[in-house]
């Protein structure tokens, strides 16, 4: 592995976009602050998809107050596996993934036990604000986990990866499926320590990786080579995240979504203010794909058209690492 570094003139004329650009050049006016509510608050979100025909996982229940935790042993005496998140979390902060357990002791994604009492003090937390944006008051919800697609078995440590793919004025622009490690406690987020892999937008194939700032080919945890995965059904998620632009009318806006062995795809959420990481994991710059789109014929698509037009557009031939 090696690691990310290249030359300010080089990231410029790659296309490569940093913060500062995404939050004036796409951000502000893109995804007017009114809209914010409908993927901040991801029980909206759900609302929404649900109202769209868009598969989501099945809500097992919601604690909004304190008082509620009573409840938990009653909303968890059927469920061997779950998962707990804030409404209004971010960046997979908050997120308790519980995968068995035994009798009244639950099995996290790292294999440690907890009891009733700290499921209780976890969720309490939640309510409190303390993994929210903005350290709100905030609700906990309880879901059903992801058993995702057995090809993900040899590259992720416990966790159920996602695919983030980022959708520019309705059109599917670059994505990366994000794999759970060790470090990151089984959670697919890049900044606690998944690994991000760059997917070719025209096939569907894996590329490279990118894990802690450093370029990878094989899962630090597994050793199986990250690259060269199909993900199946990638024509149908592309159109799954192009149809997320009708949910939100957000102009630049992250789609997160699953491959679950028995349900199929399934959107875990949206982000109003996706990271830029994806540019890593792809080797791409976003704005050579932001001035393709920009150039299309003005003119009303449907989504599956959307969708296809960037599977046209957008092909990822990644550089090997030094």
């Amino acid at each position: 592995m090696s690691r990310w570094f290249v030359r300010p003139s080089t990231l410029r004329r790659r296309g490569v976009m940093g913060l500062n650009r995404r939050n004036a050049q796409l951000i502000a006016p893109l995804n007017p602050r009114h809209y914010y509510p409908l993927v901040d608050d991801k029980l909206r979100t759900k609302e929404l998809a649900l109202e769209a025909g868009i598969a989501v996982p099945e809500l097992y229940g919601v604690i909004a107050t304190n008082h509620d935790i009573r409840n938990l042993p009653r909303l968890l005496a059927r469920r061997e596996d779950f998962v707990i998140k804030p409404a209004h979390g971010s960046g997979g902060n908050g997120i308790l993934v519980v995968t068995g357990r035994m009798q009244n002791r639950f099995r996290r994604g790292s294999g440690r036990l907890m009891d009733l009492e700290a499921l209780g003090h976890h969720v309490s937390n939640i309510l409190s604000g303390m993994h929210s944006l903005g350290g709100q008051p905030d609700r906990a919800m309880i879901e059903y986990r992801v058993r995702f697609d057995p090809l993900f078995d040899p590259v992720s440590y416990e966790g159920v990866p996602d695919i983030r793919t980022l959708v520019y004025k309705g059109y599917p622009i670059m994505a990366m499926v994000r794999l759970p490690t060790r470090d990151s406690d089984g959670k697919a987020n890049l900044h606690q320590g998944a690994v991000g892999a760059g997917i070719d937008l025209s096939s569907g194939i894996t590329t490279r990786g990118v894990w802690h700032h450093r370029i990878v080919d094989l899962h630090p945890d597994t050793g199986h080579p990250i690259t060269g995965l199909q993900i199946p059904g990638w024509e149908r998620l592309l159109m799954l995240a192009a149809r997320c632009f009708e949910l939100t009318a957000m102009g630049y806006l992250g789609v997160d979504l699953v491959l679950d062995r028995d349900h199929g795809p399934l959107m875990l959420e949206l982000n109003a203010r996706p990271g830029l990481a994806v540019q890593l994991a792809n080797d791409q710059g976003l704005e050579h794909r932001i001035r393709a789109i920009d150039d299309l014929p003005t003119r009303t698509l449907p989504p599956e058209a959307r969708a296809r037009q960037a599977m046209d557009l957008f092909h990822t031939t990644a550089r090997p690492p030094a």
